[in-house]
């Protein structure tokens, strides 16, 4: 006999007048003499249940009156619309049936230190807030990969075990591979998925990358996901524009589709309406002239000698000029990755760009036009201190068809963070994984 729910909190208003059965759990419970108000939630909403003595057997008012928070239960019963109720719908319930019980659940609804919570991350996704959260990181993800379908891109898998160094040798989790030495996890799928754009000319790989950086700051994890699209033939300015359509798209659709969630969050959804083509851009000089101009404004952004990268603070500042996400472009090329293409009108900026986020969220994409002459890539390699022979791979690229080629990649945490207005990465994921942090 199936246990399936006949209908589901998010359709509920499609049954109107019908007798259906939800299945979920308590999320609260009230009584009021000969009535028990249950607040059921099945994963898809919250929804009143109404047990009047009357109407129901002494056992169900009994096995309600019983029910304790996150206790699990089906409820059988008559779906009826009342304005006054959450989503418009209650449920007159004449049947309950008890499925799982839930004795001295530790997460109640009182302030927790976020220790307590951490450690009972597991739980602590059930609460509205957290629920909110990973809906929309579900539908950033979920928006993300359509739109990129819908552009032609192909979605390319690489793998999570490389033999090679991609964002520099400093922040790898290495592990023994069998009898063939050091394997390493992956900071990122762009050296392989530049493989695939040569096969299939716009691809993207999506899934788990790893920076061994010890780290604390409310916005590093070690494990994250991220998504990087690789286009063929495709400039530095086409770039910047695919990456603008790529985030509007995303925005737009959780502002039309996840509505609910951002206020539930207390999301000013006014900033994210404003996340529409073009976004403005400006150089990394004329970032640090910025810096130098607003000091004392931010507090650590202190000016910076040309040539250091930009720290949380000085990111924070420079996008709190703007109205919307904005690109610095043409950064030094010796404190980016060693496969950015220079600028061929000054050799020492690389064709890149860091998309910042309004609010203070900092950056959320970082791309560039990769370099696509042997010669060049070869001699960078060799530059940055790197082992030519792991890389040999990586030159045929070059060696065998090779195009002006570019891409980015976005860290979904990150855009999370921004799109809900959260301000610690870690509510940004299910269970994430920080310095000091690897249970539960």
């Amino acid at each position: 006999m199936s246990m399936l729910p006949t209908a589901s909190v998010a359709t509920i208003g499609a049954h109107e007048g019908e007798q259906v059965s939800l299945a979920g759990w308590v999320y609260n419970k009230t009584e009021k003499g000969k009535l028990i108000f249950i607040q059921l939630r099945d994963g898809s909403g919250t929804i009143q249940c109404v047990l009047f003595k009357k109407n129901v057997s002494e056992a169900t008012f009994a096995r309600a009156q019983a029910l304790t928070q996150e206790a699990s239960l089906r409820v059988t019963g008559s779906v009826r619309a009342d304005a006054r109720a959450p989503g418009g719908f209650e449920l007159d319930v004449q049947e309950l049936e008890l499925v799982g019980p839930s004795p001295d659940y530790p997460i109640a609804p009182k302030e927790h230190g976020i220790e307590f919570l951490m450690e009972h991350r597991h739980l602590w996704v059930r609460s509205s807030r957290q629920h909110a959260l990973l809906r929309v990181r579900a539908e950033v993800i979920a928006a993300a990969q359509e739109w990129l379908n819908s552009q032609g891109f192909v979605r390319f898998d690489t793998p999570i075990l490389t033999a090679t160094a991609a964002e520099g040798t400093t922040n790898l989790f290495a592990t023994d591979y069998f009898d063939l030495g050091k394997a390493y996890l992956a900071q990122t799928g762009q050296l392989y998925v530049e493989a695939g754009m040569m096969a299939f000319g716009k691809v993207y790989c999506f899934g788990p990358t790893f920076r061994a950086e010890k780290s604390k700051t409310r916005r590093h994890l070690t494990e994250f996901w991220m998504i990087e699209p690789e286009v063929a033939f495709a400039t530095h300015a086409d770039n910047l524009a695919l990456q603008e359509q790529f985030v509007s798209a995303i925005v737009q659709r959780v502002l039309e589709r996840r509505a609910d969630d951002l206020q539930i969050l207390g999301r000013d959804t006014t900033v994210l309406e404003r996340c529409v083509p073009p976004f403005p851009r400006i150089s990394y000089d004329e970032a640090l002239e910025l810096i130098a101009a607003q000091q004392g404004v931010v507090e650590g952004a202190e000016p910076l000698p040309w040539g250091e990268d930009f720290g949380a603070p000085h990111e924070h500042l420079i996008a709190s000029q703007y109205d919307r996400p904005v690109f610095v472009e043409r950064y030094p090329a010796a404190i980016k990755a060693f496969y950015m293409e220079p600028d061929p009108q000054r050799p020492e900026v690389a064709l890149c760009a860091d998309l910042l986020a309004p609010e203070g969220y900092g950056e959320i994409i970082g791309g560039s036009q990769r370099i696509h002459d042997a010669a060049l890539l070869e001699r960078r390699i060799v530059e940055y201190g790197l082992n030519l022979a792991d890389y040999q791979w990586y030159m045929d690229l070059r060696r065998y068809g090779s195009v002006p080629h570019s891409g980015f990649g976005m860290g979904i945490e990150r855009a999370v963070c921004w799109i809900t207005g959260t301000r610690h990465i870690r509510e940004a994921i299910p269970f994430p994984r920080m310095l000091y942090r690897i249970y539960p």
